[in-house]
């Protein structure tokens, strides 16, 4: 046994177990399975061409030595990122721990009741400091949660806006300049047309819809905005603010101005800048624009019992349901990163939060009298965290540099500092002494921080804010460590059982790769830093769109996509700039099977397309005479063709070839979908099947943790035509030539995360990859065998075998009175996660066992699907007092001194053996989501509600 082999520890399977696993799918090697799944067309002819593989040893030491080559300066940089204080307890305990990074979206809510509470604290931090209704479960970073915002009140126009076009947005000049890229990039398709410009001039005319500021602006400016807002009200402009959530601690927030939505960052609550993320952004807005909020919204309803039970609320807002008709392709929150953000304002409690925020600004107040005794003039007429300086700015930087400190310059006689809850007594006098060198003047020192204020008095908050219990009970490391673990273990995650979650790919999220994540040489940089800064950044990205061109066949990578939905939007936007740089801009039908993802249509839709579904056969591949003739149809307005490979359905069509062909033919490019990439590494890529563009989710084939529904990474895998198209930055210049506006806030995207995919390509090495995927394949088709004669097995490629997923039939135990619903909900009581339950087939279960799980994992599965198999056999439809109706059963009925169930307590909690040795209990009975969705809650109970209980 090679110890030191990475992939011998990734990979679940022994080479002792190979042949009882290849006996019983009926072959006789890994070659033959692969030779008789793959169609031999598209198979890859040489080995990918990647360095040999590091040890997990020899990745630590050189990622470590390439840390180095970051330069962690003291940052006042802003601009919507901060240096934060990440708490010890919610540093370990969280962000460390894989109870809480490997777990999945809590779609299964009975076992996710943790996670889902920790959202609803971060949802209710959210409310009560922008002085909203809702919030949704958080969004991917400020910048795409502003685009969000447009498109919902786009989307909520009034009646005779819609009827008369109404089509012009309002953008404060004061708004972040990476919120203005992606404005730019998400408004042009769907006919939004922005007007930047000051809010104190704006003529509020009949031919604005909505406006969005900036609270406080970009370089600290604070503006109380309620004028602008009361007049915007009476025109029928709706109004949104993008707002720094630390100073709504001490400022008036803007629910209480008057504003629709509300939308911004939460990094500074204890989250890592990490490059540019991932972090959390917010969502705040009125109960009435409910449907056409984005994203997820954590809910309050009552379980089988009439218990309070949490659940993912509102389902029917979501992509997959409106899917061409959507406004929004957003199917993911920030879940890891919102949870640490919910978390610091439970630790920290309102008065914490006001003492933080206080300080901040305080710091900032003596900061500006210092320098104005050494005649360095602030320009603010009130801010809470950032003074913008009249100062030669070339002079500030050379020394500010020197002294290794970071200041943003707008301009050259101009320079931003904002200030963090890092900021010392010691660094203003720093900052102080820097301007006096600059200036060539003896330095002045502070020894204490001003009391005084240059927040205007009509903005200074006095309405209250996270009453809850909860934000006032665990301010002691103790408890907070107590109420982290109690929720933890209500939740099943990666370190209990496999999750073998079609589509998804659940895989192991090895501990070298995280490592590096908490590195302060890693994790404390600025993504506006200077690049010289950040060379082992650089370095590290650069190699790993290197690594990532190779295993695609593509020419070109951009990482700033910060989701899989991001990265199909991107993509689409790259083919939509590449048309019309041909004069071809008409070219605007995109086609897309009935069988895919329904983040397809959706992304299409907003990148401006007309969308037109083709059909697929009885066997589930695409129906390729439908295809090509709505492709010759459309053929002087195709845009292009979005397809998975392999398909939804878990095959490898043999037509793919012909299917791309068909599609360049008439004129259009090829998008690939990157969900089922963990079935093509190595074996084969998206270039040689004909596409021209992919995404790929680095949160499933490369490793990254799902974190309970976020943080994910979305990159874009294009061919030479589409490179010069890959999108920029409005303050680090990167992508292509001819550059799309941008797709994301940060340069990188959620550059920290992006370690653990190079981390894992790193150390797999070309053929430990290679060899995941034919495991990811053995796995599979080694539960197909075993689901023989038990499930019927939906869809098969030529040969009868499974890519890397299968569909299990379900709909004929409806027969029994069982729903598939009932079979995810019974799989709790085995101790397991249900697959994917209805997609893409409604009545259905799509499993993916992935390459990390080892037999004895995989058989307790099977055994676990074979038992309930035999438990549906004997339901009846007129009997639903059954074993899995009444599913799942919780520890509190098992022990309750009554038990009206004509089955026993251990057939309800023990049905096989091995339960006993690890059993995981579900928190609550079963969820009832119509209650949920009736009686819509989606923040804590006021406190008054614990006095009256």
């Amino acid at each position: 046994m090679k110890t030191d082999a990475f992939a011998l520890r990734h990979i679940g399977p022994r080479e002792t177990d190979l042949q009882h696993m290849l006996k019983t799918i009926g072959v006789d090697s890994i070659e033959q399975l692969v030779y008789e799944t793959l169609p031999d067309d598209i198979r890859l002819k040489a080995p990918l061409n990647l360095d040999p593989a590091m040890t997990e040893y020899e990745f630590a030491n050189h990622i470590q030595e390439l840390g180095k080559k970051n330069k962690v300066f003291k940052s006042y940089i802003g601009l919507g990122y901060h240096p934060t204080i990440v708490p010890a307890p919610i540093q370990r305990n969280i962000f460390e721990n894989p109870g809480w990074y490997t777990a999945y979206t809590p779609y299964q809510a009975e076992i996710a009741q943790g996670r889902l509470e920790a959202i609803l604290n971060f949802q209710t931090t959210v409310i009560e400091l922008t002085g909203m209704e809702i919030a949704n479960a958080s969004l991917l970073d400020e910048g795409t949660a502003a685009a969000e915002a447009m498109a919902l009140l786009f989307d909520v126009r009034t009646r005779d806006q819609k009827k008369n076009n109404t089509h012009k947005f309002f953008v404060s000049e004061e708004i972040l300049p990476q919120t203005l890229s992606v404005l730019q990039t998400r408004s042009t398709p769907i006919g939004i047309e922005l007007v930047v410009g000051n809010h104190e001039t704006f003529d509020f005319s009949n031919e604005f819809f909505g406006a969005i500021l900036q609270y406080p602006g970009k370089y600290g400016q604070v503006n109380d905005y309620s004028a602008f807002v009361a007049k915007a009200k009476e025109n029928e402009i709706k109004v949104a603010f993008a707002a720094d959530i630390l100073s709504l601690a001490t400022l008036t927030s803007p629910g209480e101005m008057g504003a629709a939505v509300v939308v911004g960052t939460t990094q500074r609550f204890g989250v890592p800048m990490g490059y540019g993320g991932p972090h959390a952004a917010y969502f705040a807005t009125k109960e009435e624009y409910k449907r056409s909020m984005p994203g997820r919204i954590i809910g309050v309803s009552i379980d089988a019992n009439g218990n309070r039970a949490l659940r993912m609320a509102l389902g029917t807002r979501e992509q997959h349901i409106k899917r061409e008709k959507a406004t929004s392709n957003i199917c993911t929150a920030q879940v890891l990163l919102a949870v640490m953000a919910g978390m610091y304002a439970v630790y920290h409690g309102p008065e914490g939060l006001k003492y933080i925020a206080n300080k901040v600004h305080a710091s900032a107040v003596t900061t500006a009298e210092a320098l104005n005794k050494l005649g360095v003039y602030q320009t603010n007429s009130a801010y809470f965290d950032t003074i913008l300086v009249k100062a030669d700015a070339q002079k500030v930087k050379a020394v500010a540099e020197k002294n290794e400190v970071n200041f943003f310059y707008p301009d050259a006689e101009s320079v931003s500092i904002s200030f963090n809850e890092t900021t010392s007594i010691s660094d203003i006098n720093q900052i102080i002494a820097i301007f006096a060198e600059a200036l060539g003047k003896e330095t002045v020192s502070v020894s204490e921080l001003t009391e005084a204020s240059q927040l205007p008095a009509s903005l200074e908050r006095t309405s209250s804010f996270l009453t809850h219990d909860v934000f006032n009970n665990h301010h002691s490391e103790s408890q907070l460590m107590r109420y982290i673990k109690k929720l933890e273990r209500k939740d099943l995650s990666l370190n209990h059982s496999m999750i073998s979650l079609g589509s998804c790919t659940m895989k192991l999220n090895a501990a070298s790769e995280m490592l590096p994540l908490s590195m302060p040489n890693w994790n404390s940089i600025h993504p506006f830093a200077p690049v010289e800064q950040a060379e082992g950044y650089i370095t590290m990205l650069k190699k790993l769109e290197q690594q990532l061109n190779v295993i695609t066949g593509f020419a070109g990578t951009t990482l700033q996509p910060n989701s899989g939905a991001q990265g199909e939007y991107a993509g689409l936007m790259a083919i939509r700039a590449y048309h019309m740089s041909r004069n071809e801009g008409h070219r605007n039908v995109c086609l897309i099977p009935s069988s895919a993802h329904g983040t397809n249509p959706a992304s299409a839709a907003m990148a401006g397309m007309k969308i037109i579904v083709t059909k697929t056969t009885p066997e589930g591949n695409i129906d390729v005479e439908d295809l090509r003739a709505k492709a010759i149809e459309h053929k002087d307005d195709l845009s292009c063709l979005m397809v998975t490979y392999p398909s939804t359905h878990g095959v490898y069509e043999s037509s793919i070839i012909e299917i791309t062909k068909l599609i360049h033919e008439n004129g259009g490019l090829v998008y690939m979908d990157g969900a089922n990439m963990n079935a093509q590494v190595g074996l084969t890529n998206p270039a040689t099947i004909g596409a021209d563009v992919c995404h790929l989710n680095l949160h499933k084939t490369f490793a990254i943790p799902h974190g309970g529904g976020g943080p994910g990474v979305g990159p874009i895998c294009v061919n030479e035509k589409l490179v010069p198209f890959l999108p920029t930055n409005p303050i680090l210049k990167v992508g292509g030539e001819n550059a799309i506006t941008a797709i994301s806030s940060a340069p990188y995207g959620s550059a920290l995360v992006c370690l653990i995919s190079y981390g894992y390509i790193t150390m797999m090495g070309a053929d430990g990859l290679k060899s995941a995927t034919e495991h990811a394949i053995l796995n599979a088709n080694y539960m197909k065998a075993r689901f023989e004669g038990h499930y019927p097995i939906l869809y098969t490629g030529e040969c009868g075998r499974a890519a890397h997923e299968m569909i299990l039939d379900c709909r004929a135990f409806k027969e029994n009175g069982i729903e598939v619903g009932d079979i995810a909900k019974r799989l709790m009581d085995y101790g397991f996660h249900a697959p994917t339950v209805s997609f893409p087939v409604a009545g259905t279960l799509m499993i993916e066992p992935t390459e990390s799980e080892d037999l004895a994992e995989l058989d307790r599965f099977c055994d676990a699907l074979i038992s309930i198999r035999k438990e549906i056999e004997a339901a009846t439809a007129e009997d639903t007092n059954n074993v899995l109706k009444n599913a799942p059963h919780t520890l509190a009925m098992l022990t309750n001194d009554a038990w009206d169930f004509p089955y026993s307590r251990e057939k309800a909690a023990y049905p096989l053996d091995y339960i006993a040795d690890n059993k995981f209990w579900p928190s609550v009975r079963r969820v009832d989501d119509a209650y949920g969705d009736r009686n819509l809650v989606c923040s804590c109970a006021p406190i008054e509600a614990y006095m009256e209980s």
